[in-house]
């Protein structure tokens, strides 16, 4: 029934949700407690959880459907097109698409235990900065060493096909999983696809035990959906036993949709809210639509902070993300070292789990202002201050790809990867990363001509 975690614990984690949302939840948690795993007393719970309101006093506007969220952002319904040099933009697409598996392959070592969520000695950052500096390698200005003496403090890294010492390929990961689906979706649809769309690729290209958290629930929600209205079908995709539904996940599956609409950042957002909808709500629509936005603006600009802008632009200002991310902008503009950053953003965000939208999202657009353009230096910015490494990596390595062009990117990050990667996606396992470009740009073309 409960898909990715027992349903006594999705309860425990839908009573912070619906906390995080803006709903009264005293003592919920005492009433997880007292069912005692009893599936129908927890059902029960969970009912009641499910009808709750958003308080009247909530300081935000958060809603989910398009009109009303553009209704509620700077850019409203009208797109502004930014100029994309075409004869550059096959450079740009190849670097957004490098740029994300660099960015990535970063990030995947750190992505366990005290690293993304701290311990009692700290926030994660802390515990990466001991790794690096006991690999004589802080700050991070390359791929992560698999060899550190913290080891013997009791500190480890994963993922040895993604460290300094045998990178040789982009390993598969969810992050690159989801950019071939994304491609896929668009080859497919173009612009113009609807949740069941986006549940008939996963069903067809991805398998369920490759999905976490709200994609998990999501696919399995779409298996079992009975419900002949449309809308209901929808919502019950993405809200039914679905805890995490402001989380991650939408956030980091969306930059094809920035790679696509290229100069595009509103069409990217409202594509990227087609695609987020099917797993995710509110914040986790909005880190989606901001995410794309960026990256649509990233083909165009040359200063990061004004792909920021872009991307907050087609989110609500009445939103929680928004106000995130205003104040880890501030954040990084007021601050001159990465300890300084991430203890500033740790200390302001660290009530969010590890996954979450909003915290991540806040240090990606800390990172881009704090690189000030700098590819490496941004991408470590991203990656060392903790929380989803990877994610995070991942997305600033699309943003900084199609900012710099692949010819520009640092040969020692490019080299290791053989211009391969491995997705497990069929025909994607392995492919040549510069193929994929190809095809984005294809795609591109195809939908602006």
């Amino acid at each position: 029934m409960a898909g990715w975690d027992t349903l006594e614990n999705l309860l425990y984690a839908e009573v912070v949700q619906r906390g995080e949302e803006g709903c009264d939840v005293t003592g919920m948690r005492e009433r997880v407690d007292a069912c005692q795993g009893d599936l129908d007393k927890l059902m029960e719970v969970y009912g009641e959880l499910s009808a709750s309101e958003v308080d009247p006093g909530f300081p935000y506007q958060e809603p989910d459907e398009l009109d009303a969220i553009l209704s509620l952002s700077t850019a409203g319904h009208s797109e502004q097109v930014l100029p994309v040099d075409q004869t550059v933009l096959a450079n740009r697409m190849e670097g957004a698409w490098l740029g994300r598996c660099i960015g990535c392959a970063m990030g995947k070592p750190f992505e366990t235990g005290p690293y993304v969520n701290g311990n009692d000695k700290g926030g994660g950052f802390i515990h990466i900065k001991r790794w690096l500096e006991g690999a004589d390698a802080y700050p991070l200005n390359g791929y992560t060493p698999g060899v550190s003496r913290a080891a013997a403090d009791g500190l480890s890294v994963i993922c040895p096909d993604s460290q300094k010492e045998q990178i040789a390929f982009m390993e598969t990961d969810d992050d690159i999983r989801y950019l071939v689906i994304g491609l896929l979706i668009a080859e497919q649809y173009g612009n113009d696809f609807t949740p069941d769309n986006v549940a008939g690729i996963w069903q067809t290209y991805l398998p369920a035990f490759q999905c976490c958290t709200a994609e998990r629930q999501a696919y399995i929600n779409s298996l079992n959906a009975e419900i002949q209205d449309e809308a209901a079908r929808w919502e019950y995709y993405r809200r039914y036993l679905n805890p995490y539904r402001e989380w991650i996940g939408a956030q980091i599956r969306v930059d094809q949709y920035g790679y696509v609409n290229a100069g595009y950042p509103l069409t990217a957002a409202k594509t990227a809210f087609r695609d987020a909808r099917f797993t995710h709500v509110k914040n986790g629509v909005y880190g989606a639509m901001f995410t794309a936005a960026v990256i649509a603006a990233a083909f165009s600009e040359s200063d990061p902070v004004r792909c920021v802008e872009a991307g907050l632009a087609v989110i609500p200002a009445t939103s929680r993300l928004y106000a995130d991310i205003r104040k880890a902008m501030d954040i990084a503009r007021s601050t001159e070292t990465q300890e300084e950053l991430f203890s500033r953003l740790w200390a302001a965000f660290g009530q969010y789990n590890w996954v979450h939208t909003n915290n991540n999202a806040a240090a990606c657009a800390a990172a881009l202002v704090f690189g000030k353009g700098n590819f490496t230096a941004t991408l470590s910015a991203a990656v060392s201050c903790g929380w989803d490494t990877d994610c995070n990596g991942a997305t600033i390595g699309s943003v900084m790809g199609a900012l710099h062009g692949a010819a520009a990117l640092p040969e020692e990050l490019k080299a290791p990867l053989h211009d391969t990667l491995y997705s497990f996606i069929p025909g994607f396992h392995p492919i040549a990363i510069s193929e994929c470009a190809r095809r984005s740009l294809a795609v591109y073309h195809k939908l602006h001509p």
